[in-house]
């Protein structure tokens, strides 16, 4: 029968608390690409679940409560019905008549 080998003289107590230790810390870990992907998918999930179910829990709420329909007029490239095109007297500023005349 094999007898247990005798601990070596230049193997102390130190030396194996610190190869115990050694053995017990885990290499660090790194993200790879496929993380990242599988990360920003997750995230970008999130949020637009979270962004359509906002959406639909407001849409739902009682009369002063609920969103507000822009009119076209105050914002025409938020029209779905397409383009809007005005004229040029449509775009310009209306004329300031009550403006007092400047001092001399």
């Amino acid at each position: 029968m094999s007898q247990p080998n005798p601990p070596q003289p230049n193997q102390s107590k130190k030396s194996k608390k610190a190869a115990a230790q050694e053995a017990l810390i885990s290499p660090p870990w790194f993200p790879d690409a496929q993380w990242h992907m599988r990360t920003l998918a997750v995230i970008y999930g999130v949020l637009i679940v979270a962004y359509f179910g906002i959406s639909h829990v407001l849409s739902r709420l009682p009369k002063p409560y609920q969103l507000r329909r822009i009119p076209m007029e105050m914002t025409p490239w938020l029209n779905p019905g397409g383009k809007l095109h005005l004229s040029e007297e449509q775009l310009k500023a209306p004329p300031d008549d009550a403006a007092p005349a400047p001092k001399k």
